[in-house]
């Protein structure tokens, strides 16, 4: 059985390998600058995960647990609860975002897991009564994730316009909130575009 220090060490490097990947890429990070990061050996690093890719690996499947385990059960009213959970998930935006601009080989899977309990969750809310009805609950669940996304995937772009890192808690929240807001009350005083993009829908359909 491992030791304690032991896993330990396997969580440490694997935290600043999602910080380091997160910045630079996998391309641009080396198992020494991980290692250093990690204030381990890289020979170390090597041990753990045999490789850079095995290390990448790790990071993908703790993503991957991460979107696996939470969130579904989150209540807004626990405004703690909730600054805690957007702060400490800093590390995985910046790596989320990081590894779909990349093309990392579980960016499609964890995409696609975002969506199916996406849609899941806002069909929950649809019987609940707290979300509307919609016509197409899988493209709702997917444009409504690729909102979400996108912030993360043009970053520089972003950031650089709310004037702070979109990783970061604070504009974050802020680009959360604004897209919330147009979810909750409508953005659209009349229903001219909808109209007419579902016009558009229904005569693709029918070709």
């Amino acid at each position: 059985m491992r030791s304690v220090d032991d896993l330990t060490a396997r969580a440490r490097i694997r935290e600043a390998a999602l910080a380091r990947f997160g910045a630079d890429g996998v391309a641009g990070t080396s198992v020494r600058a991980v290692a250093a990061d990690a204030g381990v050996s890289p020979a170390l690093v090597l041990h753990h995960f045999g490789s850079k890719d095995g290390l990448r690996q790790a990071c993908d499947e703790h993503v991957l647990a991460l979107i696996r385990s939470g969130g579904e059960d989150a209540e807004p009213s626990d405004l703690g609860a909730l600054a805690e959970m957007l702060d400490s998930a800093t590390p995985v935006r910046r790596y989320l975002g990081r590894a779909l601009l990349d093309g990392s080989p579980a960016a499609a899977t964890v995409f696609a897991e975002i969506v199916e309990r996406t849609e899941r969750w806002l069909a929950d809310g649809q019987a609940q009564g707290w979300v509307r009805p919609t016509e197409d609950s899988r493209a709702r669940a997917v444009t409504y994730v690729s909102w979400l996304l996108a912030p993360l995937v043009l970053g520089e772009q972003v950031g650089r316009l709310l004037g702070g890192d979109v990783a970061e808690t604070a504009t974050s929240v802020r680009g959360a909130r604004a897209g919330l807001e147009m979810l909750t009350h409508g953005l659209f005083t009349d229903d001219r575009w909808l109209t007419a993009f579902t016009s558009v829908a229904r005569t693709e359909r029918g070709r």
